[in-house]
């Protein structure tokens, strides 16, 4: 058997051996003071609306992350002895990192003047902080 195949088929038995996903974002209990899903609202600013143009916080994310995803994978595998829920934990809280530095770092498209005054600051995505405290992470077996 050729050394790329018997990576191939150890990399397949420990992903088998993890047997879950890991789940981040904006989880169905988190909702605003009104009630009104975070999900939703994270939804609207990433893909704008009719009134708010689009800010992709999470698709711009994902499309810059994910191809860091597999080798944090295999590494944190290696590190925990292929601890699978482990590994998955460890991998949520990443993301959910990189998830929260998303929406700090999304500046543009700037916020309209009524809602700079509104906040009485530019930062978009930013008002109460409730979207980025509302991130997390969940891992299912």
């Amino acid at each position: 058997m050729a050394l790329g195949d018997r990576v191939a088929k150890t990399i397949a038995a420990r992903v088998k051996k993890m047997s879950g996903t890991v789940e981040v974002g904006f989880m169905e209990n988190a909702t605003y003071p009104d009630g009104t899903p975070v999900a939703a609202v994270a939804f609207w600013n990433n893909y704008g609306t009719s009134t708010s143009p689009p800010r992709p916080f999470f698709s711009n994310m994902i499309e810059e992350q994910k191809p860091t995803w597999g080798d944090k994978v295999a590494k944190l595998a290696k590190a925990t002895n292929g601890d699978g829920p482990k590994v998955l934990a460890l991998m949520g809280e990443d993301i959910q990192g990189s998830l929260i530095q998303s929406i700090r770092d999304t500046n543009d498209p700037p916020n309209a003047p009524y809602t700079i005054k509104k906040k009485g600051f530019n930062k978009p995505l930013i008002d109460t902080s409730h979207m980025i405290n509302s991130t997390s992470y969940r891992v299912i077996k």
